[in-house]
């Protein structure tokens, strides 16, 4: 087996590691639920090379998030219920039909229109989809409304601004940035009272409240939360690593420091960072 620039050798080494006999053993043991962890984590991984502006890394992450495809495809042919030519297939008619205004006639020859087009056709195939759920005798996932276009499957703070994008289109918004940081007080002030009475359950849903507001109100100010918090990560590693460097020129570590010592290398750290 050596490398190759075809599919069909990756493809080829999905199936020799997944080889019960010559295979490798933990390949083999593998299952959709298994593998979905590492899938979610590669598709992320892509992420943080765009981000870093890394080339070279994005290469090499897109191929590690096409073998997660190349892995769920062969463990479905397995169990014929469809192959890695099937996807391909599926994904190929669908970009065909929502793109009529390339690969077809239409009017749609504004991204307003196009925008317009491809929400027309979704809907029309999701349409077809309960059919052939219907068909199939399988109830329906959930009752159809403004939201069922907000897959479930999100990250909780994508589904938050998908969900509030959604509502959004008929009208249940805020006009302004302004009553949401009015709201974002009033479920802190729920918060406060919840944690007071010792209700950690309770606590808990006020907590997501609070970030949903949070996710709201970056939506009002045009900016990603994942982003914003992403950021914001990147610069608490960074600060961090100078109170370690601090604390690691008068031979202490964290563990060794009191919080005092931290803090003050902390405020330090924030006037460079």
């Amino acid at each position: 087996m050596k490398p190759s620039r075809n599919i069909s050798g990756l493809i080829e080494i999905m199936a020799a590691l997944r080889h019960p006999e010559t295979g490798c053993p933990w390949d083999i043991k593998q299952d959709f639920s298994t593998i979905k962890p590492y899938t979610i984590e590669e598709a992320y991984e892509v992420a943080d090379a765009i981000e870093r502006n890394d080339p070279e890394d994005l290469c090499d992450e897109l191929g590690d998030l096409l073998l997660q495809v190349v892995f769920h495809a062969r463990m479905a042919e397995e169990k014929d219920l469809f192959s890695f030519e099937d996807v391909v297939e599926a994904i190929t008619r669908k970009m065909i039909r929502r793109h009529p205004h390339v690969f077809e006639r239409s009017e749609a020859d504004t991204p307003d229109r196009v925008k317009a087009q491809w929400a027309k056709i979704k809907e029309e195939e999701k349409r077809e989809r309960r059919e052939r759920r219907a068909a199939r005798g399988l109830a329906e996932v959930e009752t159809p409304g403004q939201l069922t276009e907000v897959p479930r499957a999100l990250p909780a703070l994508m589904e938050a601004l998908k969900l509030q994008q959604a509502a959004s289109q008929v009208g249940f918004d805020w006009g302004a940035a302004g009553p949401v940081l009015d709201k974002i007080e009033e479920e802190i002030g729920e918060l406060r009272a919840e944690i007071a009475s010792g209700r950690s359950d309770k606590a808990s849903d006020e907590l997501g409240d609070v970030i949903f507001a949070v996710a709201n109100l970056a939506r009002h100010l045009k900016a990603d939360p994942e982003d914003a918090l992403r950021s914001t990560n990147t610069k608490f590693r960074t600060r961090f690593a100078l109170v370690e460097a601090g604390l690691a020129k008068s031979g202490k570590t964290p563990e060794d420091a009191t919080l005092e010592e931290m803090e003050a290398l902390w405020q330090a750290a924030k006037s460079s960072v």
